[in-house]
């Protein structure tokens, strides 16, 4: 292991001297190509959002331009053929991975936000887009779009993550039931592969690259802009939420809202676990304080939220939208007179959890650890799988949201490298479990976060049994990922044979082994 890091910090050394012409920066440290914890560059570049994960580089590069990645990739694939000493590659944009995957431990890490944010919206009468830097947020591109009227189709809950970085996912939230996930609303990439070699594609050009990098996590290239689908953006949005005691009832009124996408837009629920289920969920929701009394009666019950909205492109005090609201919740079986409704601006709906993450920044809760825990679960298992989740966690201690929502199969490609739970035609319907637990350290000590992650773990291999698929996830060893893969992993590893034949990309999802990297440290 010495001898095969001692190798890959000179082909770092010589990438150096090679790259000092080029107008981008390589950040070195001060101590050669060790750990570099106390520079304050590659501490950045060190963590994520997880906070738990820590893997140093040993350089970190900003570049100003997608042609200062093509040259390092370019450089590093062609230093060493044989790849026995290439240094690994990581792209990271916010930063918002949970267990590392972002990171690079004694390679180089490629800060995405250092690209210029360029975005330029095309309102074209046939197919309104805008051509967006993989480095950019969603947020940016969203009060851009908004200049114009326009605005993407599908989302991600938190809109402060880049938009390279939640393609290389999926890119999912409560829209993806109507308009399918984020790598679904693509039109054209620019990617830079793990030979350096600069490549726009699309569905009808260089195909293969375009589908294996949307949901490739980082595996095959570096997206450094794409073309996103937009649509009109309403005004308003008429947003509703309502209560179940029964689970069945909950998820039964979940796939009915899914099957009226000419009514509804956004579709997305939750486990009321406790009273700070709903504190943590929006401010936006002050009335419903009084369901706390229904809590109360018996705080060992768990409770359901099934969360919907509707698209309202009027400015009109009594607007179509309420007719839309009030025809919806006729058909749906909540607990009665326990639902709610507020309406609020386009923006504000979309950029809710930021409203949160302010109100978790003022009381310190925002920059801990959170072990997250995503699946795709198959419908005929989500029951199986809500059991499975009451049995490891305590509605008494746990802080955070539990989401769980539909999607439909249809909408997504199989082309893409996204792997959703296995099945027969006839299951048309996904669900979505998001354990968002977060790890206060007043409460939970770093033997309790050890211990959450162990719970995880377990949690995991169980729900792989009933057919889940973790997301944005993370697995012990190479041999798991095959398993995860299931029947698409001989193709992902032949992709990864030709557009990243060394292995340079990715190494924090520890997908394929690499003798020349360290493994990183959990802290």
């Amino acid at each position: 292991m010495e001898a095969a890091m001692f190798c890959t910090r000179l082909v770092l050394l010589a990438l150096l001297l090679a790259l000092s012409s080029p107008p981008c920066k390589l950040i070195q440290g001060p101590t050669g190509f060790g750990p570099l914890d106390v520079l304050q560059a590659t501490s950045k570049a060190s963590t994520d959002f997880g906070g738990f994960v820590s893997g140093p580089p040993s350089a970190v590069l900003r570049p100003r331009s997608p042609r200062d990645i093509s040259l390092l990739l370019g450089h590093l694939s062609s230093s060493d053929p044989s790849g026995r000493w290439a240094a690994t590659v990581a792209a990271r944009g916010a930063g918002h991975s949970i267990h590392g995957q972002a990171q690079a431990p004694g390679g180089i890490v490629v800060e995405m936000d250092s690209l210029p944010s360029s975005i330029r919206v095309r309102r074209s009468r046939s197919i309104p887009y805008a051509d967006v830097a993989g480095g950019a947020t969603w947020a940016e591109l969203l009060e851009e779009c908004l200049k114009v009227g326009l605005a993407p189709r599908s989302w991600t809950d938190y809109l402060h993550i880049t938009v390279g970085g939640t393609l290389s996912n999926a890119g999912i939230s409560g829209q993806a039931f109507k308009h399918g996930p984020q790598v679904s609303n693509v039109l054209q990439l620019d990617v830079v592969t793990g030979k350096g070699e600069l490549v726009t594609c699309s569905p009808t050009s260089s195909s293969e690259l375009f589908y294996a990098v949307l949901g490739g996590l980082g595996q095959f290239g570096i997206i450094t802009r794409a073309r996103i689908l937009l649509q009109e953006a309403p005004k308003k949005v008429r947003w509703v939420r309502a209560f179940y005691d029964d689970f069945h009832t909950f998820t039964k009124d979940q796939e009915l809202l899914i099957s009226l996408p000419e009514m509804v837009d956004y579709v997305e629920g939750f486990v009321v676990l406790n009273e700070q289920s709903l504190d943590s969920s929006s401010n936006a929701f002050h009335s419903h304080v009084d369901f706390i009394a229904e809590l109360r009666k018996d705080r060992t019950k768990i409770h359901y939220c099934v969360e919907f909205a509707v698209h309202d492109y009027s400015l009109t005090e009594t607007t179509s939208a309420e007719h839309v609201v009030e025809e919806v919740s006729g058909k749906m079986s909540y607990m009665s007179s326990h639902i709610y409704s507020v309406e609020v601006s386009y923006f504000d709906f979309l950029n809710r959890v930021t409203v949160e993450e302010m109100n978790l920044r003022r009381r310190g809760l925002w920059e801990v650890p959170h072990p997250w825990l995503n699946f795709f679960v198959p419908e005929s298992g989500i029951n199986e799988f809500k059991d499975l989740l009451l049995d490891y966690i305590s509605p008494e201690e746990f802080e955070g949201p539990v989401l769980i929502y539909p999607l439909l199969r249809d909408k997504w490609s199989a082309n893409t490298s996204v792997v959703l739970p296995e099945s027969d035609v006839s299951e048309r319907v996904v669900y979505v479990v998001g354990i968002l637990r977060s790890a206060n350290p007043k409460t939970c000590s770093p033997r309790c976060l050890l211990g959450l992650l162990r719970c995880h773990r377990q949690i995991a291999d169980a729900a792989s049994r009933i057919g889940a698929k973790q997301y944005l996830g993370h697995q012990p060893s190479p041999a798991h990922w095959q398993d995860h893969f299931g029947s698409k992993w001989g193709r992902f590893a032949a992709l990864k044979a030709r557009f990243d034949p060394l292995g340079i990309l990715g190494p924090g999802q520890g997908i394929f082994p690499s003798s020349s990297n360290p493994t990183s440290s959990s802290t």
